[in-house]
């Protein structure tokens, strides 16, 4: 039989297990210790540090910004010279502000002062200064009465047995029976959707105007537009995009408050689908009411091709997909393993260090390959980037079992080999993209919104949002003014057949019948 019999408490035995068994209960702790030190300095650096991974000299503070600004030694530009560095930047040296409106005040003396005040003789016109300013007109409020006339014959009306009627065409309003006009519509949207500002905020903005227009009025506004005339530019933008092979993806929380059967507080997906950098830009925004996998599933149901996203699994199951995945991700996991680390944990930086090195190798690669064909990049890729993705992947299988798997260095390295598929996917076309930043680019603006407003109060409100959000990035991504091209569809769809599918076309954000006041001046398209 084997012996069960436990040390005496008396013997070396006893001593030496209890020792041990301590040894490990200290570690243990320790381990742990060192894991909420790690997330307590990670939480400092999220809450109070700069959330890049690149430092910017020439941030500052919101409150402080004009005051640390400031700089009376500093001379005043000019036209030209805001004109012309502007246009360095562009490379559009020979434009000049022929874009702009402009408008002519001239000073002369009366006839009365044009006397020489030495001989008392006429004064001709010599020449002239010119002196140039950048004038603001902010918004303005007024009625805009239509009135149709209607045309009847005077001799039918005396002589007929009818008398035809004839009435002058006036176009169709956006919103029947409302005080909408095309540029109120499109006004409030933009305010909302572009500046971030709520429409309790308009509300009191318009009352400054002499206007009284509630809150909920507006909120109609939106609501109809979105639904009734956006959703056909949105609906055309979904069949555009799913033809491309090449799309990258993303999401981002949003609470909804009167959801069916589902409690205020609940958290709801904005996803958001975008077309990559070898077509024109699409961006779609989709509302739903979970992070599940079927969204995207359904959503991509007709797509072919290459996927960029980040590390998450939800995107695994979209059949006739390829993961592209996300190296800013990977180097971020290394970036904080660093900001985790205390000044003492010399050998752990090192290590931290040298996987961060590996992932600025790949991404100063891509920036020298900026401006290659993507036949040139993809060759190039396998010639440089792939040896350093081979040696990425023997450092990472070393490291693995010299780390802790909880702490940060030990979840960055976990990461990178559970994504390896999708990191070194790239490799496969040289159209792909190393990150997924332009997604993450596209869903900021709705991040950026979504601290103002906080919330949307109904399911039929997030998806009117998603559509309005969908129309005015992919018109910002397009060199279009969002105010001007959304008065431009809500003067022209009410007017139109909308299930013509090529005159529909027309008014897509990167058609190019557009007129040109739906363009950004001095921009290219």
């Amino acid at each position: 039989m084997e012996n069960t019999t436990q040390p005496s408490k008396e013997s070396i035995e006893y001593y030496k297990a209890q020792n041990e068994k301590l040894e490990m209960e200290n570690e243990a702790l320790e381990a742990k210790l060192k894991w909420y030190e790690e997330q307590f300095r990670l939480r400092q650096q999220r809450q109070f540090g700069s959330s890049s991974e690149k430092s910017n000299p020439d941030q500052l503070s919101l409150f402080n910004e004009a005051e640390e600004t400031a700089d009376s030694t500093v001379e005043e530009p000019t036209v030209e010279t805001i004109t012309y560095t502007r246009k360095k930047q562009r490379g559009e040296r020979d434009q000049k502000l022929e874009n702009l409106p402009a408008e002519t005040i001239e000073y002369r003396l009366s006839d009365e002062e044009q006397v020489c005040s030495c001989c008392g003789g006429a004064l001709h016109d010599m020449s002239t200064e010119v002196r140039k300013e950048l004038k603001v007109i902010p918004a303005q409020v007024k009625v805009v009465e239509h009135v149709r006339h209607v045309y009847s014959c005077r001799h039918c009306e005396r002589h007929g047995i009818e008398t035809p009627i004839m009435t002058a065409k006036m176009p169709e309003p956006v919103f029947p029976g409302s005080l909408a006009s095309p540029s109120a519509m499109a006004y409030t949207m933009t305010q909302k959707y572009v500046e971030g500002m709520p429409l309790y905020r308009q509300e009191k903005h318009l009352e400054r105007f002499g206007v009284s227009i509630p809150r909920q009025t507006l909120a109609n506004w939106v609501l109809y537009g979105a639904n009734t005339w956006l959703k056909h530019i949105y609906d055309e933008m979904y069949a555009h995009l799913i033809k491309h092979d090449i799309l990258h993806a993303d999401e981002t929380t949003l609470q909804v408050l009167s959801e069916p059967d589902r409690p205020a507080k609940s958290t709801s997906y904005i996803w958001l689908y975008r077309t990559g950098r070898e077509s024109f830009p699409i961006v779609l925004y989709d509302y739903q009411q979970t992070r599940a996998s079927k969204h995207p599933q359904r959503f991509l149901a007709d797509f072919q091709g290459y996927l960029h996203v980040d590390g998450y699994a939800g995107y695994n199951s979209i059949s006739n997909v390829v993961p592209v995945g996300c190296w800013a991700h990977a180097r971020r996991n290394f970036t904080e393993a660093l900001r985790a680390l205390p000044e003492s944990a010399s050998t752990t930086a090192v290590k931290a260090k040298e996987g961060l090195a590996f992932c600025n190798k790949l991404f100063d690669m891509e920036r020298e390959l900026k401006d290659a064909s993507p036949q040139e990049r993809y060759e190039k890729r396998l010639e440089r980037s792939q040896p350093v993705l081979e040696a990425f992947l023997a450092w990472l299988k070393e490291q693995t079992p010299r780390v802790l798997p909880k702490s940060a260095l030990g979840k960055a390295i976990k990461y990178c080999r559970n994504q390896w598929e999708r990191l070194e996917a790239f490799l496969k076309d040289g159209r792909l993209e190393i990150d997924n930043n332009r997604a993450e680019r596209s869903i900021k603006p709705f991040i950026i919104g979504r601290k103002n407003w906080l919330f949307s109060n109904t399911t039929k409100g997030a998806k009117s949002s998603a559509i309005i959000y969908s129309v005015v990035e992919t018109a910002k991504e397009n060199g279009l003014n969002p105010f001007n091209y959304l008065s431009y569809l809500f003067e022209e769809l009410p007017n139109m057949d909308t299930t013509d599918k090529e005159q529909l076309a027309q008014y897509l954000p990167w058609s190019a019948t557009l007129p040109q006041e739906c363009h950004v001046p001095n921009k290219s398209k």
